[in-house]
């Protein structure tokens, strides 16, 4: 058996408007080194904010990991604990009201992403805006994202 680190991603995401700019957070946490990152997207939701915090954490990650996923976001833990990810693609990609699932693209890669860690990714539910530090932090970084944004936008039309 191959051994495998164990890491812990914090994920958060952040939207001006719903939809509107979006901010996303991941902090990685492997032993005593911590990495942070964010982005910004200028027409998003918040829940494609929340999804893509995963993508770039994971991505972020150079072998693969038995990674836990920390987020306040139940669409996206409930995704994976509650199996609808799996109901999903064994029905072709539609929710159970047989609408097209939302987000399919930011799912697909996620999917992907997933699998390049041996599927030893789980997911569990944090409270949002409580007492953990790392989940605190993801969301000011992602916020953080957003309004670096809006000002680029400011400093744009400043400048014209």
């Amino acid at each position: 058996m191959t051994y495998m680190k164990e890491v812990t991603l914090y994920t958060d995401g952040a939207c001006s408007g719903n939809p509107g700019p979006g901010g996303w957070a991941a902090l990685l946490r492997y032993g005593e080194h911590v990495m942070e990152m964010s982005g910004s997207v200028a027409g998003t939701t918040n829940n494609r904010m929340e999804m893509m915090g995963v993508i770039e954490g994971l991505a972020a990650l150079k072998t693969p990991c038995r990674v836990t996923v920390c987020s306040d976001s139940a669409y996206l833990v409930n995704a994976f604990e509650k199996g609808w990810i799996d109901n999903w693609q064994a029905n072709g990609w539609k929710n159970a009201a047989r609408q097209p699932v939302e987000n399919q693209d930011l799912w697909r890669i996620l999917l992907m992403s997933i699998k390049k860690h041996g599927h030893e990714v789980k997911f569990v539910k944090v409270a949002g805006h409580a007492d953990n530090a790392d989940n605190n932090r993801c969301d000011a970084l992602a916020k953080a994202a957003v309004q670096e944004y809006l000002s680029s936008l400011k400093a744009e039309e400043k400048a014209e």
